[in-house]
């Protein structure tokens, strides 16, 4: 920050993804689209950004090309200013190994670290939809004189085992436990059926990482995770503060929106998170000038509706040809949607092509997917049981270029 405390970003953007297979198949999560035209590595990057973090490493490692030339080609910042958002691959600097978890991979770039000497390092999740303002969490961590400051968001108790849960001390702030994906953990004081839930974004004192780092590394019996072992082992020590979500404040949010936040890690999860942006008041809202999302935004034509192809309650992204019927559905660059064909709360990433007659319904095909004419996806659900791959709540997933049946 000019004229404040030195801070780098640190974006862990090395998961496999297993859960959103197959649009996970061929890249790493974090360059998964969404919302049409963005990758979901775009959100924490815009968050960072727009909150004046503007020296941040993204660490990939799993088939990382997509993403590595994504955040190349779109994250160029001013290198008059000394600034960059820069991937940083798996460079077993330790020795002939790749990253043994999240904290492994810090441990592996601690170089970057040593380059920049920060005051602060914000380590953030590379996976989620939501807006933030860092600033207003290291401003906590700042006056609490913390070694670390964990964002955490109320969540169910009942969903508690889908995530590393911070449960407060009595004063509110001080975290007391963190429980890695407890089965019953205890309830917030005061509203039992709720807990903190991490969001996987952290603040950092720069010693006080890189020591846990290193003494982690020593421990054979560690999983070498942030929120495995180095967060338990900093609220043993009592360093650990919470930073509750619901304080932060975004630019331009309305009330609706205010706390939006989304783990995106299934299908079933990422199909309703891209529901959220379809209403008149969408639940999350793509267009907020005062604290924008950036992405790479193409060179393409405007959307086109030809032959009386109409689109309702949707987001139709440039390059879009639409000859047929499109409703509560989102389409990436490039869509062509032929004559007679309709399309039902769907997800259609780029270049996909829905042929002439054929029916789609509470679907996501990935890339260069072309559906025959008169074929049908999301009408026979024992057929599309047997061809493709249905989530756990219905949806119906194809992979890149997956051919499909007429």
């Amino acid at each position: 920050m000019r004229g404040g405390p030195s801070v780098l970003g640190i974006v862990l953007a090395g998961g496999e993804g297993k859960r959103l297979l197959p649009l996970t198949a061929d890249r790493a999560k974090p360059a998964v689209t969404f919302g049409g035209t963005y990758r979901l590595v775009d959100f924490v990057l815009s968050n960072l950004v727009n909150a004046d973090i503007l020296r941040v490493c993204v660490l990939t490692q799993y088939k990382s090309h997509s993403l590595d030339r994504h955040v190349t080609t779109t994250w160029r910042m001013s290198s008059l200013l000394g600034n960059y958002v820069t991937p940083v691959p798996a460079q077993q600097r330790l020795g002939p190994r790749w990253y043994l978890g999240s904290a492994d991979a810090i441990l592996q770039s601690l170089n970057l670290v040593q380059d920049e000497q920060p005051d602060y390092i914000a380590v953030f999740g590379a996976d989620h939809v939501y807006r933030m303002d860092p600033r207003q969490m290291l401003k906590q961590h700042i006056e609490s004189g913390a070694g670390v400051t964990v964002a955490g968001i109320r969540v169910p108790r009942a969903d508690a085992s889908s995530f590393g849960v911070i449960t407060p001390a009595g004063d509110g702030t001080r975290v007391d436990r963190f429980l890695e994906k407890p089965a019953d953990p205890p309830g917030i004081p005061g509203s039992p059926h709720q807990v903190f839930a991490s969001m996987g974004n952290y603040i950092f004192t720069t010693k006080t990482l890189i020591d846990a780092l290193q003494q982690d590394a020593e421990m054979p019996n560690s999983v070498h995770d942030m929120g495995g072992s180095i967060l338990p082992m900093l609220t043993d020590r009592g360093v650990a503060q919470l930073y509750d979500f619901e304080g932060n404040h975004v630019p331009g949010e309305t009330t609706h929106e205010h706390g939006y936040w989304r783990d995106v890690g299934t299908l079933d999860a990422y199909y309703e998170a891209h529901l959220d942006l379809l209403s008149d008041k969408p639940a999350f809202n793509l267009d907020n000038r005062r604290w924008p999302i950036y992405t790479h935004p193409g060179q393409l034509a405007p959307a086109k509706f030809l032959a009386g192809g109409i689109a309702g309650q949707s987001i139709v992204s440039p390059g879009c040809v639409i000859r047929g019927q499109v409703t509560r559905s989102v389409l990436s660059p490039g869509v062509t949607v032929e004559e007679g064909a309709v399309v039902q709360g769907s997800v259609l990433h780029d270049n996909v092509r829905i042929g002439r007659g054929a029916v789609v319904r509470g679907a996501v095909l990935d890339k260069n997917v072309d559906v025959p004419p008169g074929a049908t996806i999301g009408v026979n659900p024992e057929r599309d049981a047997e061809l493709y791959t249905v989530s756990k709540g219905g949806v119906i997933a194809l992979g890149k270029g997956q051919v499909v049946a007429g």
